[in-house]
């Protein structure tokens, strides 16, 4: 049932497309492994063995510290309105900060918003698809408008204060770099 590619196939980009929401792993060489659901209009696929997605200002700040301890991520995909599959892409990911030269031209590719806080450039080293067979169906409705509207509430200097008090560490105290860059 389950096969491994060393790139995504035209199919597997038009599955992933066609997702309203996508899961992010990562854990550090210790402590807790981290999985964080992703939706609204955050994830492109750029090539084969490329994809970027942007993360939004969020209560935790997981990502960025694992990456910065170990250079690994999952992404993981499910069908759950037609289609029965599962799908993982496996790599490794650049965390690029607003203060960082490639960030603008990418956080470009996704809708304005003032909660963005990374942009994730990952390059994957392999697919995996499975049936996905006792996954659910569940019909999609709609983005929820709360995160937005909160950043939007925040304005710039709102959220910025939020990584000052909020995001500055991973659950299990490993630094974060969202507001100074890693030595």
């Amino acid at each position: 049932m389950g096969q491994q590619f060393d790139q995504l196939s035209e199919v597997l980009t038009r599955f992933i497309e066609a997702q309203h929401i996508f899961f992010v792993g990562t854990a550090g060489p210790q402590g807790r492994v981290n999985i964080s659901p992703k939706g609204m209009d955050s994830l492109r696929v750029m090539s084969p063995n490329r994809i970027v997605w942007r993360n939004l200002t969020g209560s935790g700040n997981e990502t960025a510290g694992h990456l910065a301890q170990i250079n690994r991520m999952t992404l993981m995909w499910c069908g759950f309105e037609a289609k029965p599959m599962i799908l993982r892409t496996y790599g490794s990911a650049r965390t690029l900060h607003p203060r960082d030269a490639d960030f603008a031209e990418l956080n470009a590719l996704f809708p304005a918003s003032p909660g963005a806080r990374q942009v994730y450039d990952m390059l994957i080293d392999l697919v995996q698809s499975s049936c996905g067979y006792a996954v659910p169906f569940m019909d999609y409705v709609e983005d929820r408008e709360v995160l937005k509207g909160w950043a939007e509430q925040k304005g710039p200097d709102g959220v910025s204060d939020y990584w000052t008090t909020r995001n500055q560490q991973t659950i299990d105290g490993a630094p974060t770099y969202v507001t100074e860059p890693g030595t």
